[in-house]
């Protein structure tokens, strides 16, 4: 909370408003982001509720319901950080974003909670740099965004000594052309649903350099974030 605070304690001082909403929509090609800024409050819910959980995890060695309260607080983490964005003039609550906060830490819930779903199921980002570069914010960092899900090989019983451990199966969503100068210029913006291969880059740390904590600790960071440029995708929407 106390980051959430820093970070956004400025909106104070910038012309604030009493708290309000705005309909910002879901996925439509009207709307600012396409979506991805959905999925991005999806993902960020459900990389706190992870991160939670781990902590508590480690604190109450496998206490009964952590992943639910690690859920929830997660979920008020980021509801908070909506309040934020409600008093700015050109901002407002939004139950869009709302509901995809919830969708994102009831994922960590789901995956925390059912037997073994946590070695099969992912939900990731790739981040692709644009124009060989990063951006931090407006809609080129969106546009660089795919979102998906892996399915990881590795953690079926029948591959997990096979070469397959490596690989994994791929469903996710990222969109692009929808920038003001594209919009201006007419082109049409594009939503993708893909389906790809991918490398299980947390499987290989894991083991080839899984025996310190640096390992376990870079093998756990993929489990999350996706190098750029390690999938072979093709869209199925345009």
């Amino acid at each position: 909370m106390l980051f959430y605070t820093a970070t956004n304690g400025a909106k104070l001082f910038e012309d604030p408003t009493w708290p309000h909403g705005q309909v910002e929509g879901w996925f439509g090609r009207d709307t600012n982001n396409m979506g991805v800024d959905k999925l991005a409050h999806a993902y960020s819910s459900y990389v706190i509720a992870e991160l939670l959980h781990h902590r508590l995890r480690r604190k109450t060695g496998e206490a009964p319901g952590i992943q639910y309260t690690a859920a929830a607080l997660a979920f008020g983490a980021m509801a908070y950080t909506e309040f934020w964005d409600s008093i700015e003039s050109s901002g407002g609550w939004s139950w869009e974003d709302v509901t995809f906060n919830a969708l994102g830490a009831g994922f960590s819930a789901l995956r925390n909670s059912v037997p073994g779903l946590d070695e099969k199921l992912d939900y990731r980002l790739m981040i692709q740099p644009q124009e060989g570069r990063y951006r931090l914010s407006g809609k080129k960092h969106f546009e660089a965004q795919w979102h998906f899900f892996a399915l990881k090989l590795a953690g079926f019983e029948g591959l997990r000594e096979t070469p397959l451990r490596y690989l994994e199966l791929d469903l996710g969503y990222r969109a692009e052309d929808f920038t003001n100068p594209d919009r201006e210029a007419g082109i049409r913006p594009k939503r993708h649903v893909f389906v790809g291969v991918s490398l299980n880059f947390s499987e290989i740390v894991r083991r080839f350099a899984g025996g310190n904590r640096y390992g376990r600790a870079a093998a756990s960071a993929l489990e999350y974030i996706q190098p750029p440029y390690t999938m072979l995708s093709t869209n199925i929407t345009e």
